[in-house]
């Protein structure tokens, strides 16, 4: 009996639920790694990234802009995701992964979009917190920069939204589910702006990738 007889429909369709991906593309997954769905969504993971990753340079010039209320309304997020045509900004997927987003940012209080729109005063300061914590630890050189860059890492994974753990999927970062989206409606996906409110908080979040601010000037 061949590999392909051996999985089992419904293991299809529970990868098919749990990545998004079309049922070809998780039965090939399964298929590969002989009907691990574990291994099989990592498999689909991270030929997500490569399909997104090739379509990244196209434009962006549709989408929609999304809201997500939360805590009796005492949380509000509107953020706008960009894809190229607007047939894909309407499905059904394009709008989950919208609301998605929204809800996340609610929930985690990102500063910026990605790691290259972090600030460079933001930068510095943390460069400088984390350099003086491992040069006290009495490390070698080399032992520093490395520690210096794991701490870098989790700081981009705290504040930037598309490093960030999915809140309903731990395993999953913003970026890897906005990629899986790319590779099931094969166009390229962004996330241009966003803005959180909480109320009673003395300051509001509000951020823009700097792709944007760099066309508008």
């Amino acid at each position: 009996m061949t590999v392909a007889e051996k999985i089992d429909a419904k293991l299809v369709k529970d990868l098919r639920e749990k990545s998004g991906a079309p049922m070809g593309d998780c039965l090939k997954a399964l298929q590969e790694t002989k009907g691990n769905i574990e291994e099989a969504f990592v498999v689909l993971r991270k030929r997500g990234m490569a399909s997104a990753q090739k379509k990244a340079a196209r434009s962006t010039n549709e989408g929609a802009v999304g809201t997500y209320i939360h805590a009796g309304g005492k949380i509000g997020v509107m953020v706008e995701v960009n894809c190229e045509s607007d047939f894909v900004a309407r499905t059904d997927d394009f709008q989950e992964l919208l609301k998605d987003i929204a809800m996340h940012i609610a929930a985690s209080d990102p500063r910026y979009i990605k790691p290259e729109d972090v600030s460079a005063e933001d930068l510095e300061r943390e460069k400088e917190i984390y350099r003086a914590q491992a040069a006290a630890s009495g490390k070698p050189a080399n032992i520093v920069e490395r520690m210096l860059e794991g701490k870098m890492a989790k700081f981009y994974e705290e504040v930037c939204l598309l490093e960030q753990p999915f809140i309903k999927d731990q395993a999953v970062s913003i970026k890897e589910l906005i990629a899986q989206k790319v590779g099931k409606l094969g166009e390229n996906i962004t996330v241009r702006r966003f803005a959180r409110f909480k109320v009673g908080a003395p300051e509001w979040t509000v951020s823009q990738t700097k792709a944007v601010e760099a066309a508008a000037e």
